[in-house]
């Protein structure tokens, strides 16, 4: 079992900028992948930035050039560095890590997720 704790969300102002912070626990195998998911009232669950444990980053369309994701792999903790921010940034952010044992089923865990809210 794996648990997630974020932090770091809140409300800020267009073009302000929020930094997120995700802390994972438990049974961790190397060669994970970590990232943040967001979902706004009435939408899917969409990710926005993914990295592996070597550091590969991808990001929505949406945020690139904006967002940063990091990870520090001694801490198992994850990162998003939330610049320029517009009100559709506006949603409950969510930490995912996806592990398992190398040639074994990998599993999917989530944490129980950070309200971000961008006034115009």
């Amino acid at each position: 079992q794996v648990q997630l704790v974020e932090s770091g969300g809140g409300l800020v102002q267009a073009g302000g900028s929020l930094i997120l912070s995700c802390a994972a626990s438990g049974t961790i195998f190397r060669g994970n992948t970590m990232g943040w998911y967001r979902q706004a009232p009435g939408k899917q669950r969409e990710l926005v930035a993914g990295i592996t444990s070597g550091g590969n980053a991808n990001y929505a369309d949406s945020v690139k050039g904006r967002f940063t994701i990091s990870r520090d792999n001694a801490k198992n903790m994850v990162f998003l560095q939330m610049n320029s921010l517009k009100p559709e940034d506006t949603a409950v952010y969510y930490c995912n890590i996806q592990t398992g044992p190398p040639r074994g089923q990998a599993y999917t865990y989530w944490g129980q997720g950070t309200q971000v809210t961008v006034s115009s």
